[in-house]
């Protein structure tokens, strides 16, 4: 007789045990899909196919993928060039990582890499720098430790630095 009365306790026990955890599961689940609810996102991100004409600017960190003609700017994030993006821009940001190409003056208020198989023909100016063995860089470099300053904005890309060249 023990024997019957165990296999029914156990049978009764999981199924318990279910009920008690389906209204808890549907009720998170619902929670973190309800809309309105914010959900942080890490990175915007422009694809491979995307081609951009015009102006980009951005407060968060992004990722470009595809082609890109115009100024960009990211200001206080990260912008990471794609392996198969091809910018002909000027780009401020706080940190630039190069894996595709770009054509166009580099401005990073913290660092700019350029990886391996990354290329970057133009002037850079940042306050710290690295390039890989194999990647391409033609250009003159300007470490500049000075903070960003309040407010800058795109605009400020392209004017004369305190030396009097860009």
């Amino acid at each position: 007789m023990l024997t019957t009365k165990q296999p029914q306790q156990d049978l009764t026990s999981p199924s318990l045990t279910q009920e008690s955890r389906s209204p808890t599961t549907p009720a998170s689940a619902a929670a973190t899909t309800r809309p309105g609810t914010f959900v942080e996102r890490r990175t915007a991100w422009l694809g491979a196919s995307i081609q951009v004409e015009g102006k980009i600017s951005s407060n968060e960190d992004l990722q470009i993928d595809g082609t890109v003609e115009g100024p960009i700017s990211v200001q206080g994030k990260k912008l990471t060039v794609g392996p198969t993006a091809q910018l002909n821009s000027e780009v401020v940001a706080r940190e630039i990582v190069v894996y595709g190409k770009v054509h166009g003056n580099l401005r990073a208020f913290d660092r700019v890499e350029i990886k391996k198989d990354g290329s970057v023909i133009g002037d850079i100016t940042t306050a710290r720098i690295m390039i890989e063995d194999g990647a391409h860089f033609k250009g003159k470099i300007e470490i500049d430790r000075s903070e960003p300053p309040a407010g800058s904005r795109l605009e400020t890309v392209g004017a004369p630095t305190a030396s009097g060249t860009n």
